[in-house]
């Protein structure tokens, strides 16, 4: 089975009322083009081709980054957008290509709108194309209200003769239930050869993809229709409505799937998971979590509740309670929170502990290390079972440049103190609560800037008299 993929994702999204392009919208954390992207290549197609236009100044870039491709992806631009004819048109170029490269190329075609469909409805589609040496398979689906889609005809065999659009439709062609998808898979040859048929004499005067099926139908050519049996994968998004209701769709697969592999959910519709995160047996979810990116948790750790985790590798046996994590790396049995928040390059060594409001930045805590409570660690190394007490901070920005904080094993370092960046300080060594500290500490050493406390005897009295 080979094919290649054309993604539709020009549109303007005007429903969606943003400057920002349908298709970069997010949904679960991830855009919309990415999620149709990845079914494709999971499907097994051998590259994509995406047809740009609006805002493609936002588009181009999600598609140059995009991981999977491995090079193996094409945009062209539509400017004007004339319809889903004329989008395809625009790659008439490539599509050449291709179809000079092997005649028997199949070709299928997909909205960048439409993210829930699946890898395996994909493969389906362009596996029945190949085995019946169709020149067109149509994805339909039966609808309850049909209304706003095209309407499968057939003849009195049931062939497939043609789509209409809702708006060229006759009022009988309306009442037909079984509709188009909008995904296809054509013979690449079939396509070229009629896209010269295809004319704009329709109510919106654009060059519809769908005619292609009338023009190989009256060609006796051979187009079949497999029906879906799951509607829902193939609902698009037009405005944020319908993206809030996708999300919810999504959702539920995405956490039947982790909860049938041995993941917990006290409240499924309170955890909201991205479908690139890994969730390992045993691992505990509780409500009103959200876990995005490539995630991954281990086995036996427990998430939430009230916590965001983006790009974030946990380790096993780990507590992560009430705390904002991105792009950080946890170790085995740590524990972070309630209410914390780890930025970016934070690094969590095995056991080791960050507690009620403490904000850790692009820092490396040791196995062991504790972290406790109200402190600020940013910029800084700290190593095997380091105790750092209340309202610590590290002070790291000197007003032009971020310094590295560095403090040895076993060292205990007093509430309220300050490390005036950059410095070091050695292994076993205590600083006193409230000190300042801004030269190097040797190791073994107590560090102490606290004044001599001076006591002014009667002064509340002595106040009083004065006013």
């Amino acid at each position: 089975m080979s094919f290649t993929t054309l993604v539709l994702a020009a549109g303007a999204g005007t429903r969606m009322r943003s400057s920002v392009p349908k298709v970069a919208h997010e949904l679960l954390g991830k855009p919309l083009i990415h999620w149709v992207a990845d079914a494709a290549f999971a499907a097994g197609t051998k590259g994509l081709i995406c047809v740009v236009g609006h805002g493609r100044n936002l588009v181009e870039p999600l598609l140059e980054n995009y991981p999977l491709a491995n090079g193996n992806l094409k945009m062209v631009v539509q400017n004007e957008l004339n319809g889903t004819g004329h989008a395809v048109m625009m790659a008439r170029e490539h599509l050449e290509a291709l179809a000079a490269r092997n005649s028997d190329e199949s070709l299928i075609i997909l909205n960048g709108d439409v993210p829930l469909i699946t890898a395996n409805t994909i493969a389906k589609l362009a596996k029945l194309r190949e085995q019946e040496q169709a020149d067109c398979c149509v994805l339909g689906f039966t609808a309850d209200d049909p209304h706003g889609y095209g309407r499968l005809l057939r003849d009195n065999d049931g062939f497939l003769t043609g789509i209409k659009e809702e708006r060229d439709a006759t009022d009988t062609q309306r009442q037909i239930k079984e509709c188009n998808s909008g995904v296809y898979c054509f013979s690449l040859a079939a396509l070229l050869k009629s896209l010269d048929g295809l004319t704009n004499n329709n109510a919106q005067g654009e060059y519809y993809l769908t005619d292609v099926v009338g023009i190989l139908a009256k060609q006796k050519s051979k187009v079949l229709v497999q029906m879906t049996s799951d509607p829902s994968e193939l609902q698009g998004v037009n405005d944020r409505v319908q993206l809030a209701k996708l999300g919810c769709l999504a959702q539920e697969r995405i956490n039947r799937e982790h909860m049938l592999n041995g993941v917990t959910m006290l409240d499924p519709r309170s955890a909201w998971i991205g479908p690139d995160v890994t969730l390992a047996c045993d691992v505990e979810v509780l409500p009103m979590t959200i876990i995005y990116g490539k995630t991954n948790v281990g086995e036996g750790s427990v998430v939430g509740p009230n916590t965001r985790l983006n790009n974030v590798r946990i380790g096993t046996r780990c507590v992560v309670d009430e705390t904002i994590a991105i792009d950080v790396i946890l170790e085995d049995r740590v524990s972070v929170g309630p209410r914390a928040y780890l930025r970016p390059g934070t690094v969590m060594r095995t056991g080791s502990r960050a507690g009620t409001h403490v904000e850790i930045k692009k820092s490396d805590i040791g196995p062991d290390s504790k972290v406790p409570h109200l402190s600020y660690i940013g910029d800084a190394i700290l190593g095997t079972n380091v105790n750092i007490g209340a309202g610590s901070i590290t002070c790291n920005y000197d007003g032009a440049n971020k310094n590295l904080t560095k403090i040895g094993d076993n060292s205990f370092i007093g509430s309220d103190t300050m490390f005036i960046a950059p410095v070091t300080v050695g292994d076993n060594v205590t600083t006193g609560a409230g000190s300042v500290i801004s030269k190097d500490v040797p190791d073994g050493a107590l560090a102490i800037t606290r004044p001599e406390q001076r006591t002014v005897q009667n002064w509340a009295a002595s106040r009083k008299n004065t006013n």
